[in-house]
């Protein structure tokens, strides 16, 4: 038996598909009997837990073989890494002792960086402490996230662009959340020893005009991919939302992306999926 964190979100539902799929067992960690609804139907032992409770997330995994686990994203009202940090210390201790023989961690490309990433600094961190945790653990270095394109939505409806704070038409690596969860459920399967890195990308890579045509596609309106100066991405990120420490993060990995920093540290050996661009995109307009 497998347990899954976030079992019913964007990458931990895909995570859990792929493993009852293959036969497999699967504990779907969620945060409330109503997040856990839609998995009983799939053949899920459904847990309730809090992740920043230790005990409760000790015993949640006690018993299963192995573990997917990620960084939920803190509430906007708290320091976002001192937020992150104490879910890394409750994760890391729970893993302990609950003693797995495997842990899957989706990190992100980029993660090999200590600094000038934005939020993905906070994966950084975690790799550096959810290390030797288990007998074999995997930090899944998901490329950009499709999803991310989401939020501005509603600006490319409205206006017939979508904005870019990098240049438009250069391709870089992105991925569906589909082909994320399907790697994780292999790399969970395969109980490889010692701690070891798995980069993950779509297809091909894209750029944000290959994103403007689907989108054109999908929305039955022409959308055209828009190149932003990078000193407004703030101001963008604020108006989609987030609160001004959050939006300077993400202009941070922006410009981090823009700089060539958000690589692979290996990039032969990136196993890339096989969803299209057109599939991966469709659920956000859906």
């Amino acid at each position: 038996m497998f347990a899954v964190a976030g079992a019913s979100g964007r990458v931990g539902s895909m995570v859990t598909d792929g493993l009852i799929k293959r036969g497999q067992k699967v504990r779907a960690l969620v945060r409330s009997a109503e997040k856990g609804e839609g998995l009983t139907h799939k053949r899920a032992e459904v847990v309730v837990v809090d992740l920043l409770d230790t005990d409760a997330l000790a015993t949640a995994l006690t018993g299963v073989t192995g573990a997917f686990l990620f960084l939920p994203t803190p509430p906007p009202d708290q320091d976002f890494f001192a937020a992150n940090e104490k879910m890394v210390t409750s994760l890391s201790t729970a893993l302990k002792r609950a003693k797995l023989q495997t842990v899957v961690f989706l990190s992100s490309i980029g993660a090999q960086h200590p600094a000038g990433t934005g939020p993905i600094v906070a994966l950084h961190n975690a790799e550096k402490a959810l290390a030797n945790t288990a007998k074999s653990v995997t930090f899944l270095r998901a490329a950009s996230p499709l999803e991310i394109w989401g939020p501005v939505l509603l600006d490319a409806i409205d206006t017939g662009k979508l904005p870019f704070f990098g240049n438009p038409h250069a391709a870089f690596p992105q991925v569906g959340a589909k082909d994320v969860g399907d790697a994780a459920a292999h790399a969970l399967e395969e109980h490889i020893p010692g701690t070891r890195f798995i980069e993950v990308s779509g297809v091909q890579n894209w750029s944000a005009e290959d994103v403007a045509v689907i989108m054109t596609s999908l929305l039955k309106q022409p959308i055209h991919a828009v190149e932003r100066p990078a000193e407004e991405e703030v101001a963008y990120q604020e108006h989609l939302g987030l609160v001004p420490a959050r939006a300077a993060l993400m202009a941070e990995r922006s410009k981090a992306n823009a700089r060539g920093l958000l690589h692979f540290s290996h990039p032969h050996e990136v196993r890339r999926g096989t969803t299209p661009l057109f599939d991966a995109l469709g659920p956000l307009v859906a």
